[in-house]
């Protein structure tokens, strides 16, 4: 389908979890939504199917935001998406959403490890964005996904801790130097959320679940649809003077 608006957002990792949630919130307030999914193809389908039964377009790509040496043809790639699928030659939002969760004692964490994170987190929020900004339109947002452990600090989750600390202060960054094209760029840091991340260990174990829940001051464990509301707002023109700020989603964990 075409909609009648040619206001186009990019979520990496769209096709679960808060990626997915994130895309449909965009789609319901007027962006059409272009997801990227790793490995599951048919996941990425189905979200993609979900927007278009809100009324927005949408398409899904592979990426594999590990490999930096892909992002020159993926960005490409969008280019040509956008005018063949969208008509319009630039995207308004990219949402830099894609990661993955690791859980490992400081002591034993490998090189291995440490790289991936690099790699996963902090190379492609700096580097993929960098290829794409041929791709926003002035005017347009940026928003980096940390994670509340970027302030409190839990055992076995300091390689991905540092890296999602990292993308905070390349937040701040990116909001200065790209300010001359008016292009905001912000944080958001979801706190434990229930979904398949890491195993989904928060939202299968109950010994997790009720441990976190018990130390928010709202009470529970986060839902993914806590997350792209915000997200959602942050694009939007709603948010217009909202700048390189760090926003965590929460309930009140830890305060």
């Amino acid at each position: 389908m075409t909609s009648n608006s040619n206001k186009v957002a990019l979520v990496t990792g769209g096709s679960r979890g808060l990626g997915r949630d994130m895309a449909l919130q965009l789609a319901r307030n007027d962006f059409d939504v272009i997801i990227t999914y790793n490995s599951n193809k048919e996941a990425a389908t189905q979200v993609v199917e979900e927007v278009t039964k809100i009324g927005r377009n949408s398409i899904a790509l592979q990426l594999d935001v590990a490999k930096a040496s892909g992002y020159t043809s993926f960005a490409r790639l969008v280019q040509e998406k956008l005018a063949s699928n969208f008509s319009t030659d630039k995207l308004q939002a990219l949402v830099n959403n894609a990661g993955t969760g690791l859980y490992a004692p400081f002591d034993s964490t490998t090189e291995e490890q440490f790289d991936d994170m690099v790699n996963i987190h902090l190379k492609a929020a700096f580097f993929l964005t960098q290829k794409m900004l041929p791709n926003l339109s002035d005017g347009g947002s940026i928003i980096n996904i940390s994670s509340g452990l970027a302030r409190f600090s839990n055992p076995s989750y300091s390689a991905y801790a540092i890296m999602k600390a990292a993308i905070e202060s390349l937040t701040r960054y990116q909001a200065l130097e790209l300010g001359k094209r008016k292009i905001r760029v912000n944080t958001v840091a979801p706190g434990a959320i229930e979904t398949d991340f890491a195993g989904g260990f928060v939202r299968d174990s109950k010994e997790i679940n009720d441990m976190i829940a018990g130390g928010t001051a709202l009470g529970r464990v986060g839902l993914p649809d806590d997350i792209g509301g915000v997200v959602a707002f942050l694009c939007s023109e709603d948010a217009k003077w909202v700048n390189a700020q760090r926003i965590e989603v929460s309930g009140g964990y830890y305060i």
